[in-house]
């Protein structure tokens, strides 16, 4: 009998008839990371093995990280956390002088599970030194069209939804898809410096009848829109790049040379679902302290709690090349080539809990 509080027999995945049933997507994960691999090694990327724990998980405002207490020789406790993403640690890599770095590492994500959503999930990410971020595009459909003959598919699925990876991917910016899509002019509520006007996308969002609270800040607003209206329309048919995001919206990305109310970041969707996210990265110190710090603010008004800033992160970004870099999940990578209906079919071994 089915135990109600474990519908999906998560608990017990390891049961060969679930197994079974699981493998055929479990061996085609296989099969596309080894040639995601290969394809790194002949575009000459380095491979790094990054370690998951930290002094900061990351300092994103709506990132929750796992604790722990490393125990010193002495006895003491200090608090560390596992990575929401190999990020720091990969820059001061680029610092020290890499110049293609890939990793596939495991990372974790607190208060994240669900069909799209693991805590612990598999992160593709890698950087060009000296390269601009538009460089990313061709990686990812390279990566696309690779992963679908790995799996031996010629088409990507989720729910209803199809996408033909091989086909040119659509390039939308941020702004063009509040028009499309919400009836929506995003950029009228960014000043050039980046400050937005909260009420002004509040008053736009209530002529499309949309619902917002009044305690909402225009982070909030952004958020409501890009879920509601946005992210489902994208990647059907053909993959799409959402690019050109609001520079309030890209804490770890440079200003637009083309329009400084936006930033060099993008997304990459597949049949409504966020598969990587791209972005000439910032490498001015200064700046990414003050981001930082009014991410954690945020997070400390949001959550009512704060992480800390990795100060060696911030010094090793004084030595760090202009960069371009992306992530990707691969796990839902794998999910969409295999049209797996949630992540923890092509999981191995799914999280309890």
């Amino acid at each position: 009998m089915p135990d109600k509080n474990d519908p999906a027999g998560l608990s017990q995945w390891w049961r060969a008839d679930r197994h079974q049933d699981r493998r055929p997507a479990l061996m085609a994960r296989n099969r596309v990371m080894t040639a995601m691999r290969n394809w790194f090694a002949g575009e000459d990327f380095v491979e790094a093995d990054l370690p998951a724990l930290q002094v900061s998980p990351g300092n994103e405002t709506h990132l929750h990280g796992f604790s722990t207490a490393m125990i010193g020789n002495d006895g003491g406790a200090q608090t560390m956390y596992l990575h929401t993403s190999p990020e720091f640690t990969a820059k001061k890599l680029l610092a020290a002088g890499e110049e293609r770095l890939v990793s596939f590492s495991h990372v974790y994500r607190n208060r994240e599970r669900g069909p799209l959503h693991h805590p612990e999930f598999t992160m593709v990410e890698w950087y060009r030194a000296r390269e601009p971020y538009h460089r990313l595009f061709a990686d990812c459909a390279a990566l696309l069209s690779l992963a679908a003959e790995a799996a031996g598919t010629d088409r990507f699925a989720r729910g209803e939804s199809t996408c033909d990876p091989f086909a040119e991917i659509e390039r939308l910016s941020v702004a063009e898809a509040f028009e499309r899509h919400a009836g929506i002019d995003l950029l009228s509520t960014i000043g050039p410096d980046g400050k937005t006007e909260r009420d002004g996308l509040a008053a736009q969002m209530k002529g499309q009848g949309l619902q917002y609270s009044e305690d909402d800040s225009w982070s909030d607003l952004f958020s409501r829109v890009l879920v509601e209206k946005i992210e489902a329309n994208l990647g059907h048919g053909r993959a799409t790049f959402l690019d050109c995001y609001p520079a309030p919206e890209a804490a770890l990305a440079r200003r637009s040379g083309a329009d400084p109310r936006t930033a060099e970041r993008f997304e990459l969707y597949v049949c409504g679902v966020e598969l990587a996210n791209g972005f000439g990265e910032l490498t001015d110190a200064a700046e990414q302290r003050v981001r930082f710090e009014a991410d954690m603010a945020e997070k400390q008004r949001i959550y009512g709690e704060t992480y800390p800033i990795d100060e060696d992160f911030l010094k090793a970004l004084q030595h760090m090349p202009p960069a371009s870099g992306i992530a990707l999940g691969f796990d839902r990578l794998v999910m969409l080539a295999t049209g797996a209906r949630r992540i923890e079919d092509v999981l191995w071994a799914p999280v309890a809990g």
